[in-house]
């Protein structure tokens, strides 16, 4: 397996078109040719990504995804102060076919989405948030924050007016805890978020 820190406005993979060519998965396998995709980050999301070298290890590390197994955190600084200081978000989540890529929350016939929430700190006018997603949904996160009335910091999608003037977008996958695809020992990565 290899495990990189995905940069902020890279995609994944790659997009339509030539000029969305670029992506974390062909810089990976410019080094690596036998890598392969387990999951992804949104383009604006930074921090820990992992491949499979192998196909086994694809199929390992792909199934814990896909069995919630895998423990993803995130740091995020949101608008506003957060309150309380714990808390769960549990709001279905579908895609907004008219505002493609965006998501929203559709009680009805959105998929189930949870994401639980510690503050670090705060102040005034932002919240710096640890954020465990214990669903996988697109744009949960970001959604997941908005419906709380606290978009993220520089979200060109959900954030609006001052919250949005930010050079990126303030949301960081810390931290990854995942079995190994050989000996099933679990194994924790981390990169702290750049901001």
């Amino acid at each position: 397996m290899l495990v990189v820190n995905k940069p902020s406005g890279l995609l994944s993979v790659p997009g339509k078109g030539e000029h969305l060519a670029d992506c974390l998965i062909a810089r990976v396998q410019a080094v690596w040719p036998q890598a392969l995709l387990v999951h992804r980050l949104d383009r604006d999301t930074s921090g820990v990504m992992v491949f499979g070298l192998t196909p086994h290890a694809q199929r390992f590390l792909s199934k814990q995804f896909e069995l919630r197994a895998a423990k993803k955190t995130y740091v995020a600084r949101v608008w506003g102060r957060l309150t309380p200081k714990t808390g769960r978000v549990d709001l279905p989540l579908i895609v907004d076919w008219p505002n493609r890529p965006k998501q929203h929350v559709d009680p009805e016939n959105g998929k189930p989405a949870v994401t639980d929430w510690r503050v670090l700190r705060d102040s005034e006018t932002e919240t710096r948030v640890r954020l465990m997603p214990k669903t996988g949904r697109s744009h949960q996160l970001r959604v997941h924050m908005q419906a709380l009335g606290h978009p993220i910091l520089g979200d060109p999608f959900y954030a609006t007016g001052p919250a949005q003037d930010f050079d990126r977008l303030m949301l960081h996958s810390e931290e990854l805890r995942i079995k190994h695809p050989d000996s099933a020992r679990m194994m924790k990565f981390r990169v702290t978020a750049p901001f």
